[in-house]
C-alpha cells in the first residue's frame, strides 16, 4: 500500500513511544492494527464493487449486441418469409391460369350463365347400376289381405 522502509518504521516507532508512552503503546498499536484491517477490507470491497460494475457494464453491452443481432435475424427471416409468400402467390396464380386454360369449357359455361343463357346439362353420372329381381313390390300383397 505505502512504500515504507525499515528505517522509516523505526522512526515512526520511536516517535510513537515518545508521544504515547510505554504503557499505552500496545493498546494504541492494537487499535491502529484494527483500523488498518478495516481500511484494507473497505478498499478490497470497493475494488470488488468496481470490478462487478465493470463486468455488469460488459454484460449489458453484450446483451445489447445480442439483441441487435436477434433483431437483424428476425427482420431477415420476415423478409424471406414475405418473399416466399409472394412466390407462392405467383405460383398459385399461374396454377389457376393453367387450370382455367386446361379446362377451357368451364369459363365459357360460366360466362353463358352469367349472360342469362342456360347452359346445357352435363350428365356425368352413369345410369343406375342396381339389378332388378322382378319380384312384386312389398306393398301389393298387403293390399290383397285387406280385400
Amino acid at each position: 500500500m505505502f512504500d515504507f522502509g525499515f528505517s522509516e518504521l523505526v522512526v515512526i516507532g520511536v516517535v510513537m513511544l515518545i508521544v504515547v508512552g510505554p504503557e499505552r503503546l500496545p493498546k494504541v498499536a492494537r487499535t491502529v492494527g484494527h483500523l488498518l484491517g478495516r481500511l484494507q477490507r473497505y478498499v478490497s470491497d470497493v475494488k470488488s464493487d468496481i470490478q462487478r460494475e465493470m463486468q455488469l457494464e460488459e454484460l449489458k453491452k453484450l446483451q445489447e449486441q445480442v439483441k441487435q443481432q436477434a433483431h437483424t435475424i428476425e427482420s431477415s427471416v420476415r423478409e424471406q418469409a414475405a418473399s416466399v409468400e409472394a412466390e407462392l402467390g405467383r405460383a398459385d396464380e399461374e396454377l389457376r391460369a393453367l387450370e382455367i386454360a386446361a379446362t377451357g369449357a368451364a369459363p365459357v359455361a360460366d360466362a353463358a350463365t352469367a349472360a342469362g343463357q342456360e347452359a346445357a346439362p352435363v350428365e356425368d353420372a352413369p345410369a343406375s347400376t342396381q339389378l332388378e329381381l322382378g319380384l312384386a313390390s312389398p306393398g301389393k300383397p298387403a293390399e290383397a289381405d285387406k280385400a
